[in-house]
């Protein structure tokens, strides 16, 4: 396979690697090295890329597993730990804006999530996978990524009805 046929093959889901990344290990330098290190295990592959079913998929899955293997680490245990302690050190501000902005409401909700609703989620309303697909990323049955979703959503929901009724009162 040529540089370009595999650059041509990878380039129209880059972006989903690396947004997949971001929302596993938060940090976005986090997120940027392991997006480049997937797309270097995918170069070492190109000679039997072609064989995968699904070579999004694949990749997806690759990036999944990648993130879960550095937030076991200890590694990357500190750096979340450092990123936390960084934003709480602008928390009025940071607040200021969350209040105004729900988007970022839903992402802070969706970090505390259990991984497995918060990569459902993730792949099914931001990325736009069809459950099929996103069963085979996670390895689960259809039904299983269902009820993962409706979970997640509902606890998404129910912060966000809390958040706003708070602001109210």
């Amino acid at each position: 396979m040529h540089q370009s046929e595999f650059v041509n093959i990878v380039t129209p889901f880059k972006d989903k690697l690396f947004r997949m990344a971001k929302r596993l290990l938060v940090s976005t330098e986090e997120a940027e090295d392991a997006t480049q290190e997937i797309l270097l295990k995918l170069w070492t592959k190109q000679n039997t890329i072609g064989t995968y079913k699904n070579v999004e998929a694949f990749a997806m899955t690759m990036t999944k597993n990648f993130c879960l293997d550095r937030l076991k680490s200890k590694q990357a245990s500190n750096l979340k730990l450092v990123h936390s302690n960084y934003t709480d050190e602008n928390s009025s501000l940071q607040k200021q804006v969350e209040a105004s902005d729900s988007v970022v409401w839903v992402q802070k909700i969706m970090e505390d999530l259990p991984e497995q609703q918060k990569m459902v989620l993730q792949l099914r309303d931001v990325e736009q996978y069809d459950y099929d697909e996103i069963a085979e990323m996670l390895e689960m049955k259809p039904t299983a990524v269902r009820v993962a979703l409706s979970r997640a959503r509902k606890i998404v929901r129910e912060k966000l009805l809390e958040k706003h009724s708070y602001g109210i009162r």
